[in-house]
C-alpha cells in the first residue's frame, strides 16, 4: 500500500510545481529542479521516516519503561514492548518527520536538497496521505498500549505541527522551537513507557521520572541545537532564528554545551537528594567526557557537530538509563 503514494522518477515532474508556491516564511527561497537520486519505494519510504530519530525517542520510552520498576529482560519480547519501539520509532517519530519535511520543504532546497519531497520522488499529495495513514496508525497504537498514551501521540503530533507549521512555526522563535522537540523527544516517551509498565499512573510515582526527565530534556535543548549547525545558511537566508543563525556559531555552541552539562548535572543532584549517592556519582561523571569533547565543539562547531554527537552521544543516554535505574530503585 505504502508503495501507490509513492512516485518514481520518471513521473515526479508534475508535482514539483507546488513547489513554487512557497509558504510566507520562505517567500525569498527559489525553487529548482534536482535530480533524483534511484532509490526503491520502500527505501524512499523508510528515507521519509528518518529512521535516525527514532533512537532517542525509543530510548526514553525504554527508560521509562525500566523507571517503571515492574520492567525486565522477559517484557523485551512483550507485545507492549515492541508495540511501544513501533509507536516511539517508524509510527509517531516517523509521523512528525513527515510533518517536518512537508512544511520545511522549501527550506530543505537550500539545506538538504535530496530530501524526498524537494528532490521530487515523493509529491506533496502523495505525502500528505502518508502523513494522514501514519498519524492514525500512530494513535491507534498509543491507545493499545494504554489510552494516555493515544492521548500522549495526539500532542506529540500537534507539537510537530506547532514546531514546522506557518503561522506559528516556533523552530523560527529561538528557544522554542528546540525546546518543543526536546519535551517530545524525552518527556512524552519517558512518561509513556512509565505508564505501560506501572500498575497505577499516581503523583508520586510519576514526580521522580517527571524531574529526570526534565532535566534530560534541558540537555536535550543544548544537542538540538548542535544539530542546527548544519542548516546554518538555509536558515538565516529565510529567516529561521535558530541559536546559531543569531548568535554565531561559537556563541551558539557555547550555550549549547553549558544547556547539555547543566541539565545532567541537575539530574545527579536530584538522584543525590533522594538518596540514590551511586547513582548520581555515575550520572555525574558521565559528564566528564562530554565537557572535554566540547572544547574542540566550541572551537570548530561546524566541522565537529557531527563527530561530537556522535560519540558525546553516547554517555549522555547512558546517564538517562543509570538515572531510570535509580527511579527504579525507590520503587518498594
Amino acid at each position: 500500500m505504502v508503495s501507490d503514494f509513492l512516485s518514481s522518477g520518471n513521473d515526479r515532474q508534475p508535482e514539483n510545481r507546488n513547489m513554487k508556491m512557497p509558504l510566507h516564511v520562505r517567500k525569498s527561497v527559489s525553487w529548482f529542479p534536482r535530480p533524483a537520486e534511484k532509490l526503491s519505494r520502500l527505501a524512499l519510504f523508510f528515507r521519509f521516516l528518518k529512521p535516525v530519530t527514532w533512537i532517542p525517542v525509543m530510548w526514553s520510552y525504554l527508560c521509562g519503561a525500566v523507571a517503571s520498576g515492574s520492567f525486565g529482560w522477559n517484557d523485551i519480547i512483550g507485545w507492549k514492548f515492541i508495540l511501544g519501539m513501533l509507536l516511539t520509532g517508524p509510527f509517531a517519530t516517523g509521523t512528525c518527520q513527515m510533518l517536518n519535511d512537508y512544511f520545511d520543504r522549501d527550506l530543505d532546497v537550500i539545506n538538504e536538497p535530496d530530501r524526498p519531497i524537494p528532490g521530487g520522488a515523493i509529491s506533496l499529495k502523495n505525502a500528505t496521505i502518508l502523513i494522514a495513514v501514519w498519524s492514525i496508525v500512530s494513535v491507534i497504537t498509543g491507545y493499545l498500549i494504554h489510552p494516555l498514551i493515544g492521548f500522549y501521540v495526539v500532542i506529540g503530533i500537534v507539537n510537530a505541527h506547532l514546531y514546522s507549521a506557518n503561522p506559528i512555526k516556533l523552530k523560527k522563535r529561538l528557544w522554542a522551537g528546540n525546546i518543543i522537540v526536546a519535551v517530545s523527544y524525552l518527556i512524552i516517551p519517558w512518561i509513556a513507557g512509565l505508564i505501560a509498565y506501572s500498575p497505577e499512573v499516581l503523583p508520586e510515582i510519576l514526580k521522580p521520572s517527571l524531574f529526570i526527565a526534565g532535566f534530560y530534556t534541558l540537555s536535550s535543548t543544548g544537542t538540538m541545537t548542535i544539530n542546527d549547525f548544519k542548516s546554518i545558511n538555509g536558515d538565516r537566508q529565510v529567516g529561521i532564528r535558530t541559536l546559531p543563525a543569531v548568535f554565531g556559531e561559537t556563541k551558539a555552541a557555547f550555550i549549547a554545551s553549558v544547556l547539555i552539562d547543566i541539565g545532567q548535572l541537575f539530574a545527579a543532584c536530584y538522584l543525590f537528594a533522594l538518596g540514590q549517592t551511586m547513582y548520581a556519582v555515575v550520572t555525574g561523571i558521565l559528564v566528564i567526557p562530554q565537557f572535554l569533547l566540547q572544547f574542540p565543539l566550541v572551537r570548530s562547531p561546524r566541522t565537529m557537530d557531527v563527530r561530537y554527537n556522535a560519540v558525546a552521544q553516547n554517555f549522555l543516554v547512558a546517564g538517562m538509563l543509570v538515572s531510570a535505574f535509580a527511579i527504579r530503585a525507590l520503587r518498594p
